[in-house]
């Protein structure tokens, strides 16, 4: 193309880009303009709910891109963004991403082309449109990595939450995109491959794709912290998804207040399987065998269950497998029913459904059951594993060591409840009766998850499928998994499928070849990362002055664009706060708590600290280190930790 052409082509684009904005706003009108009529509450609350719903959906949000892409076809063409739009008349002006007709933008290449005839990729700032760049695949025209608008929204500053991916995503992370929704993936990224992102686009398909399946159970993301799901709480937003919950793991289980603390080896303890086992046994130790008949009156009548009937009442509810509660409610439908039976011998009719309903809840009923098949409360059965010795020591028999078991002893008859107890406790509640589940479940930074944690996501996830993202190599917990198939095992769905992605779209190269020098000492399986990108800065800083070293490195990055952060052992994450301050730009982030996060310049003081802070501490710098997106600058007074010093000089 000429530049007059180029011009004229970019201004109708341009004109494309305000037409399409006016027709989301006369769609959002007409959503607006729908009462909500209805014959009862219940119905109108819910339409009133579907459009607040559709509202949201059809938010403009003048910063982002209604479009970035645009194919055409043999006789047509269509532009592709974030959400639908139409024109008054009904004819799209925009594709939504996940359209079906929407994968070839993604998957398109000279020797495989779908139909594809050109694609067109956009350049914006803000909002507004600035660019195209366009690859002729029918004349064999083919950019690739070597893009530069795609390179430019990679490399792009980053500032707040974390955005979408969606203009950027590569053809091996658009087939873990559109999975079906009956397929478990276990996703294994390294750094920067956008294994993150992968997951919450595939939520947003699953959620476009498979609405109605979806509809009634939903989508749940599991997180690891606070403030990893205040990162990427904005992301979901911008696909077109609003109805989505979000919880970190403790949240999903966040039912008593904790006030106490374990040692590190109660609390590995705890969050062992063999806890699963300690707890079943606990909880169905309950049930005993009726050794009575039971006598009801009722009216003028006495009614005889025998001593067999019951115990086979008991024995069949238990075979059955039910959950807790629900098998002692078939007892107690079964003990009515063998009175029914009676009654309708004796008179020749049946009595009524509420004749039945007040004699399953009568005294002797209920004392029965409570007798033999009592009904519990799951914090206090776990407060007496821990504070009674005779029923511990029944409960973890053959299970747990005698050295185990005094570990779980209380010296308080109410102990103060830990983090981990809740996930005993939710593992009681899950044998007492089932929660509800979802349909699907994304589960990032997954390799630090215990095996207690992931049976509490898998009771949520029974009858749906997962999303698991991680990184082995990220590891640090004192359970953290060392194979993902046993992770998959724990989550109750172990034939998923382990996919690896190692290129990075993220961390610039320098910085994962540093990073990839201490794999080799992590003890775990992965493959090493490798990055697209060629930018960047890395450099060592070794020095006598810490404090004035990490100073001056700030200012040095204030003169760039983006975020900077201090990442420092925790120890001194207060100390570098007190004496740096932070601002809109500038974080300092204790290391234990930077997994999942990205800044555009990170400066990683003394690595040797972070190391000798903690068991994995080598795998928690191989976290830390990965954190930069453009630059990063390691500053040290102690010597390096062995892997990095192999060559180890400045670089930049």
């Amino acid at each position: 193309m000429t530049e007059t052409t180029i011009d004229a082509a970019l201004r109708v684009e341009q004109d494309h880009l305000v037409a399409s904005r006016i027709a989301l706003g006369h769609m959002r009108e007409r959503t607006a303009a729908i009462t909500d009529n209805a014959g009862d509450e219940l119905t109108a609350w819910a339409l009133g709910r579907a459009k607040a719903l559709r509202l949201a959906d059809l938010a403009d949000r003048p910063d982002t891109p209604l479009f970035f892409g645009r194919l055409h076809l043999t006789d047509e063409d269509f532009h592709i963004g974030r959400r639908h739009v139409v024109d008054q008349s009904g004819n799209p002006m925009v594709l939504d991403w996940r359209a079906p007709i929407s994968r070839s933008f993604y998957q398109a290449s000279v020797r495989q082309p779908m139909g594809v005839t050109r694609r067109r990729r956009f350049g914006f700032d803000g909002g507004a449109l600035t660019s195209f760049e366009d690859e002729k695949l029918d004349a064999g025209d083919e950019l690739g990595e070597s893009s530069e608008i795609l390179a430019r929204e990679i490399e792009r500053p980053r500032v707040g939450p974390m955005r979408d991916i969606v203009a950027t995503i590569q053809p091996e992370q658009d087939d873990l995109v559109r999975s079906p929704l009956d397929t478990t993936i276990c996703v294994q990224g390294a750094p920067g491959t956008g294994k993150t992102a992968v997951g919450l686009h595939r939520a947003a398909y699953l959620l476009y794709a498979y609405r109605e399946q979806l509809r009634r159970n939903g989508v749940l993301i599991v997180g690891p912290n606070e403030s990893f799901m205040s990162y990427i709480q904005n992301v979901l937003p911008t696909l077109g998804e609003v109805d989505v919950t979000q919880l970190t793991v403790h949240d999903l289980v966040d039912t008593i207040p904790i006030r106490g603390v374990d040692a590190p080896e109660t609390a590995a303890l705890k969050h062992d399987e063999r806890m699963a086992r300690v707890l079943h046994r606990a909880v169905w130790s309950h049930v005993t065998m009726p050794a009575e008949s039971l006598m009801i009156p009722d009216g003028g009548w006495r009614w005889r269950l025998g001593e067999e009937y019951l115990h086979r009442a008991v024995a069949e509810a238990q075979a059955e497998n039910l959950p807790y509660l629900t098998g002692r409610e078939r007892v107690r439908a079964q003990i009515v029913a063998g009175v029914r039976r009676q009654a309708e011998i004796r008179s020749g009719e049946s009595p009524s459904e509420a004749w039945g309903r007040k004699l399953g809840r009568s005294k002797l009923v209920t004392t029965f059951l409570d007798r033999y098949w009592p009904a519990l409360n799951p914090k206090k059965l776990v407060t007496r594993l821990f504070t009674d010795d005779v029923f511990r020591a029944e409960a973890c028999e053959g299970v747990l060591t005698d050295e185990e078991r005094d570990l779980l002893a209380s010296r308080t008859r109410q102990p103060r409840l830990t983090e981990a107890d809740t996930f005993l406790i939710d593992e009681v509640e899950g044998l007492l009766e089932r929660p509800t589940g979802f349909g699907h479940v994304v589960i990032d930074e997954a390799q630090d998850l215990s095996a207690m944690q992931c049976r509490a996501i898998a009771r949520r996830s029974q009858h749906g499928s997962l999303t698991v993202l991680g990184d082995l190599a990220q590891g640090t917990s004192p359970w953290t998994a060392t194979a993902w198939q046993h992770s998959l095992s724990h989550l109750g769905k172990p034939d998923g499928e382990v996919v690896a992605l190692t290129t990075g779209f993220r961390v610039p190269a320098d910085v994962i070849a540093l990073a990839n020098r201490l794999l080799p000492q992590l003890n775990v399986d992965v493959p090493a990362a490798r990055s697209l990108r060629t930018d960047g800065l890395l450099e060592l800083l070794p020095t006598t002055d810490l404090l004035g070293t990490i100073a001056e490195t700030v200012a040095s990055a204030r003169r760039f664009e983006g975020s900077i952060a201090v990442i420092a052992a925790d120890s001194e994450a207060d100390m570098l706060r007190e004496h740096l301050g932070e601002d809109d730009r500038l974080s300092i982030v204790a290391a234990g708590q930077a997994k999942g996060l990205e800044f555009d310049h990170v400066i990683v003081a003394e690595p040797s600290d972070i190391v000798a802070a903690e068991t994995f501490g080598l795998r928690r710098l191989y976290v830390v280190l990965t954190r930069a997106v453009s630059r990063l600058s390691v500053v040290h007074a102690k010597p390096l930790p062995e892997p990095l010093t192999d060559n180890a000089s400045t670089v930049s």
